[in-house]
């Protein structure tokens, strides 16, 4: 096929309609993120239409942050679909373009000389970021871990939901939403080996305890919320919960977030499946009552 052919694109062409430069598209060439589909005899590079699609869904990519081998990897995947990786890149562009806005409409306030010492603007968009790109590339642990890629996009949505809450515990526990992000972003990287090393024998017996405990606060769903009994099995979930996270503050936020995670629908059905009918909003329930009394210490 003669470079002149208009099904093909030479460098120059490439150039011209993207702004990519020669020398970046060798570079891609050369690290095998964006092959040429053929080259001429005299060795000049020829890109057809797919080449174009690829080279568009890099300058997404790496728009959003990502790196060039995090882009290799993505995009070479056998399963790689290009319409859900631009509903993706759509989602992940529309949290940048809200968190842009938040910053522009606070920086409008504060020329106007209004006194405005506001910090929900510098909110979690990244580590959202980082949760959309785990949910991409570590689509094994998602299945594993998470029941597959629908409960994850629950788990999503939750923190969308309670986004402010979620950074005011940032904030406490790691001082910073930069530092909890960068913490996040570690974990997600290194999520399988943390997860297995997690499973200790320790843990497997908390695990059973905590199993067994949820059984008895379950058994009987007519019985009062506040009772006694409850409390004292609320007790002893606290203090296998505190066990098993030395650092945890058991405060009122900390139940907020485990009786909203029993409200997951996920976990919902889960808890219900494996207790019965209702267990989930009884102990959702439970974990609220308890924790705005505050008094889950011992007798």
């Amino acid at each position: 096929m003669h470079k002149t052919d208009p099904d093909f694109y030479t460098v120059g062409q490439i150039t011209g309609l993207t702004g990519v430069s020669s020398r970046a598209l060798q570079y891609y060439d050369e690290i095998g993120l964006l092959k040429p589909r053929m080259r001429t005899e005299a060795g000049y590079r020829l890109y057809d239409k797919n080449s174009l699609e690829l080279l568009q869904q890099i300058l997404f990519f790496k728009e959003l942050g990502f790196s060039l081998k995090q882009i290799r990897n993505l995009t070479q995947q056998p399963d790689f679909d290009r319409i859900s990786a631009y509903r993706n890149q759509k989602n992940l562009l529309l949290l940048k373009r809200n968190r842009i806005d938040r910053l522009i409409q606070l920086l409008n306030r504060l020329e106007k000389g209004e006194h405005c010492m506001s910090f929900k603007e510098f909110d979690l968009s990244e580590y959202l970021e980082a949760l959309e790109q785990f949910k991409t590339r570590d689509t094994t642990a998602i299945e594993k871990y998470f029941g597959g890629r629908e409960h994850f996009e629950l788990l999503l949505k939750k923190i969308r939901e309670d986004e402010d809450e979620v950074a005011r515990l940032a904030i406490q526990e790691y001082g910073s939403i930069e530092k909890y992000t960068e913490a996040m972003k570690h974990n997600l990287e290194h999520f399988s080996e943390i997860m297995e090393e997690t499973l200790t024998e320790d843990a497997v017996e908390i695990g059973r305890q905590t199993d067994a405990l949820f059984a008895q606060l379950t058994a009987d769903l007519s019985r009062e919320i506040s009772s006694p009994q409850n409390r004292e099995i609320i007790l002893k979930l606290a203090a296998l919960f505190q066990k098993n996270a030395a650092s945890l503050s058991l405060d009122l936020p900390y139940w907020k977030v485990m009786a909203d995670t029993y409200s997951n629908d996920y976990v919902k059905d889960q808890t219900d499946l494996r207790y019965g009918k209702g267990a989930a909003d009884y102990i959702s329930t439970a974990f609220l009552y308890f924790g705005q009394r505050g008094d889950l210490s011992p007798s």
